[in-house]
């Protein structure tokens, strides 16, 4: 997208948001100490410094200030709201739980008239600041005249994609082509590739979209060799790209040479695998502790005293890269000779009463907090799959093995959107790892975070595809 004033625009909103943070910070002053002046109170300069860090800090972590122009509205709106709760939650856990607001005698209810002065306020100038945007987006533009040289398939889509969002900010004048053919308009055909660099001279075009293929690189040369003396921008676009299902993508260089991966794994970072794992420590070794250490020796005697066979259920599953490790549970059947083999499905016969509690409420898969100590799981990931599933569930689905990129986790992405329980159909797992490959390219520490409190959330209502 192309925009004039897109920087000033993004300064302009950060300055409004902080001028209403600390003015909320005021008001909720004068509403709590009527008879005192704000300059005598010192305490609070420290409290205002917090909120400015903490809100500079949110709004980092969501890309709030990003695409400030052409971002729709909705997703404003979405950004804005995760900003804000994001914001809410690290002033709460700092001020009331590290902290503490007797330390510099801060009433709660300051923090809560504050806080809810400055929703009320930033969620009104989100409003004015798109109902603005709306009715000036031409005079923000920067319209630029562009041609596309090559009428292929890609040159064919990227038209298209500018006849779409009409706003981008450029005015397609037509196609160069050696054949008229390819270009079924015949008022968009503006000549041959060789009358390209005249036409652009003559017609004032600020840019050239070349989307020919690489059989034509001496032409794709000469032509960009030619915008270049002539101060014509020029820009290639790849024959080959991500389709339309395949969003994600990012371009690397090594040196002179570009290269496109056709996802971006944010787990390939050293510093954000370091984290996950150190939460995955720490969370296990709390639960293990403050739950399985009592939680265990009640199911284990339950389990036993219901069916004979051991209290854990050990199952070998495809793990991080494919590599098969022993995944423990706690025994939700009798013991039988499909269990490594056959799904469990509604109302399965193999199933004990205690099994079907512990199914319900996932209960079984908490022995799986020791895998995660191990370093074999993680606690949000794919969720393993037997080795027989993963051999036939590859031959299925074609992104089935990307998932296996990651550890395998205790809970998901997948199953927090009822992605869990039986699969009947192709359909089933393909949706499954549609929502695993998701996670894979999107991951971030608060997506686990708000994953693991969805998970808790649907064991207090209920799944009905957990049993």
């Amino acid at each position: 997208m192309v925009y004039r004033y897109a920087t000033f625009i993004k300064a302009i909103n950060l300055t409004i948001d902080y001028i209403m943070l600390n003015t909320s910070m005021f008001i909720a002053y004068l509403i709590i100490n009527k008879n005192s002046e704000w300059s005598s109170d010192n305490k609070y300069l420290l409290i205002m410094l917090v909120f400015n860090l903490f809100w500079l800090l949110s709004t980092n972590i969501t890309g709030l200030y990003e695409r400030v122009l052409n971002r729709d509205s909705i997703r404003t709106y979405q950004a804005f709201f995760k900003t804000y709760l994001l914001f809410v939650s690290l002033i709460c856990f700092a001020i009331l739980v590290i902290i503490g607001p007797q330390t510099y005698m801060v009433s709660r209810h300051y923090l809560l008239y504050s806080l809810l002065l400055f929703g009320v306020l930033i969620g009104l100038w989100k409003l004015i600041f798109l109902a603005i945007r709306k009715s000036n987006r031409n005079l923000l533009m920067d319209s630029r005249n562009i041609v596309i040289a090559g009428a292929g398939p890609t040159g064919r889509d990227i038209f298209e994609y500018f006849k779409h969002y009409k706003h981008s900010g450029y005015k397609i004048l037509g196609f160069f082509d050696d054949q008229s053919s390819h270009i079924a308009n015949d008022d968009l055909y503006l000549g041959k590739i060789d009358d390209c660099i005249d036409y652009v001279l003559t017609n004032k075009v600020d840019e050239i979209f070349c989307a020919l293929p690489v059989a034509q690189s001496d032409k794709i040369e000469k032509l960009m060799l030619n915008a270049d003396k002539h101060l014509i921008r020029f820009k290639l676009i790849p024959e080959y790209y991500i389709n339309p299902k395949k969003r994600a993508m990012y371009v690397q260089n090594f040196d002179h040479i570009p290269v496109i991966s056709v996802r971006p794994e944010p787990l390939e970072s050293m510093l954000n695998r370091i984290i996950k794992r150190l939460f995955d420590i720490l969370f296990s070794l709390v639960v293990i502790v403050f739950v399985l250490s009592w939680l265990l020796p009640i199911l284990a005697i339950i389990i036993k005293l219901q069916s004979p066979g051991p209290v854990f259920f050990v199952q070998v599953r495809s793990g991080k890269n494919n590599v098969p490790f022993k995944c423990y549970k706690f025994r939700s059947m009798h013991v039988n000779q499909d269990a490594h083999i056959k799904q469990a499905i509604k109302g399965d016969d193999r199933i004990t009463s205690i099994g079907a509690f512990i199914r319900r409420t996932s209960l079984d898969e908490f022995p799986q907090f020791f895998n995660v100590l191990i370093g074999n799981m993680s606690v949000v990931g794919p969720r393993p799959h037997m080795l027989s599933h993963t051999k036939e569930y590859s031959q299925l689905i074609d992104q089935f093995m990307v998932r296996h990129f990651l550890k395998p986790g205790i809970t998901g992405w997948a199953q927090t959107n009822g992605l869990r329980g039986e699969t009947k159909s192709a359909d089933d797992i393909s949706k499954r790892v549609e929502a695993d490959v998701w996670y894979l390219e999107n991951w971030s520490f608060l997506l686990d975070l708000k994953i693991i409190f969805l998970t808790f959330w649907n064991l207090i209502r209920g799944d009905d595809n957990a049993f």
